[in-house]
């Protein structure tokens, strides 16, 4: 079988990885939120309450919709509004309690969805699924 050229080998890849990631997704049952609403929610669980021109920034979007999504969420009961502790100017997004469980609903059923796909691969695809983890891991760490 002839080798692929480097350039469609690279393409290749990325759509792989881009289906997993699209299908991990939706094997997470999480329809409640859009990709970007499931953003700015995963951002707040990794970094804490912060203000909506923060979040915008973290995001590359204009604060105008990132103040529409925070809107969303606010109305979905995912996210709460707090004073900033020093600035009586700015307000604080936190996440509620029902956005935690929906994190952790969702987190369960990707990683249940992945441990069973990988589970039907044969020990030596597993290994070499694992090693290219690593790698993967490397490179997006540069």
């Amino acid at each position: 079988m002839p080798k692929k050229p480097f350039e469609q080998a690279i393409v290749d890849f990325m759509q792989a990885i881009g289906m997993l990631v699209r299908r991990t997704r939706s094997e997470s049952y999480s329809d409640e939120l859009s990709f970007t609403e499931s953003m700015v929610v995963s951002r707040l669980a990794k970094d804490g309450p912060a203000t909506t021109a923060e979040l915008a920034r973290a995001e590359g979007m204009k604060p105008q919709s990132m103040g529409t999504t925070v809107a969303s969420l606010e109305e979905m009961g995912m996210i709460k509004r707090k004073p900033h502790a020093t600035d009586g100017r700015q307000v604080l997004i936190e996440l509620t309690q029902k956005a935690v469980q929906l994190r952790k609903r969702t987190g369960d059923a990707k990683r249940m969805w992945l441990s069973q796909a990988i589970d039907a691969l044969d020990a030596e695809e597993r290994e070499t699924l694992f090693k290219a983890g690593e790698i993967i891991k490397r490179l997006a760490e540069k």
